[in-house]
């Protein structure tokens, strides 16, 4: 979900939206990227949930070395896809994605927060030009929880990229790593 600093009442406003919307979708347990408005699927003991609701695109990143690999990510691009973003998600391979990445329709210098959020997360914020603003690891917020914490990209960004803790490098998104978008793609195979 995302958060903007320094602005509590639009936060506190915002927060009150997504309850409302939560109760009028019927109380789903499942928020980032777990679930599409509206359904409901709660994880249990013998099961995993996974990203649902979501499209996929062609995340394209440019090492610093100028190799180029590339990878089929889940896309959250609306601004209900984005508040949902991997919340209640149990399922650490993203249902076969390689990340959850979140696209604004403008340049943005919103924090994240893990509210509701299950998995231990890392997230890469990148500019419009596709250059790396910064990274950060971040720990589950249980629900219930009244004060989570709230995780600041450090500037202006166009995308932000979450992995499952730890991830960030294997896909190559490190310092001085670009990315750019290619088109929708199905699974997680890499094709560098």
């Amino acid at each position: 979900m995302i958060h903007r600093p320094g602005d509590a009442l639009r936060a506190a406003l915002a927060g009150l939206a997504v309850v409302a919307a939560l109760v009028l979708v019927g109380c789903s347990s499942d928020a980032p990227g777990s679930a599409a408005p509206g359904t409901t699927t709660a994880p249990t003991a013998d099961s995993t949930t996974s990203p649902r609701g979501f499209g996929s695109v062609t995340l394209v990143v440019t090492l610093p070395d100028g190799s180029v690999r590339e990878y089929c990510v889940w896309l959250a691009e609306t601004a209900e896809q984005r508040q949902q973003g991997l919340m209640g998600v149990t399922d650490a391979d993203l249902g076969g994605r390689s990340a959850m990445l979140f696209r604004f329709p403008g340049d943005t210098t919103s924090s994240f927060w893990m509210k509701d959020t299950v998995l231990p997360l890392s997230i890469a914020w990148y500019a419009v030009d596709g250059t790396l603003v910064s990274m950060a690891d971040m720990d589950p917020c249980p629900a219930g929880t009244a004060d989570c914490p709230v995780f600041d990209p450090g500037g202006r960004y166009r995308y932000a990229i979450e992995v499952a803790q730890g991830g960030l490098d294997r896909l190559g998104l490190v310092e001085g790593s670009t990315i750019s978008l290619g088109a929708g793609c199905e699974g997680s195979a890499q094709a560098a």
